[in-house]
């Protein structure tokens, strides 16, 4: 199973950015997917996530309204559009894959399969 992260970037705060994660040696339509980040010195984090159906979205409350995650069955990637982007979104994305169907609550912490991860910068 590979998860291939791309789209990360330095944008200036407001800018926006669109990641994307190529998935390939799986059954891409049966997993739920979800984004983490990583800042220096923190913990990896919830940012958003996508059921297998794609009905149900999630997503961590401080990029709500901001950050959108989507998938596209046919060609086995997600996406996570950024807008409005602030300093503190500035972190090392990574994409997940979870069997499990779903990102809501405790499945959070169960992913099954990890991608590189992809920096994003923030200016100030």
């Amino acid at each position: 199973v590979q998860l291939q992260a791309s789209g990360g970037g330095l944008v200036q705060t407001g800018g926006s950015l669109r990641l994307s994660c190529a998935a390939s040696g799986l059954t891409f339509s049966s997993y739920a997917f979800g984004w983490f980040r990583q800042a220096p010195g923190k913990e990896r984090e919830f940012v958003a996530g996508i059921s297998w159906t794609g009905l149900n979205t999630y997503y961590t409350d401080s990029v709500k309204g901001r950050f959108t995650i989507s998938r596209d069955n046919a060609k086995n990637t997600v996406a996570l559009e950024m807008n409005s982007l602030k300093p503190e979104d500035a972190a090392v994305y990574y994409c997940a894959a979870n069997r499990r169907g779903y990102y809501s609550g405790a499945y959070r912490g169960v992913s099954d399969y990890w991608g590189q991860g992809t920096q994003v910068t923030v200016s100030s």
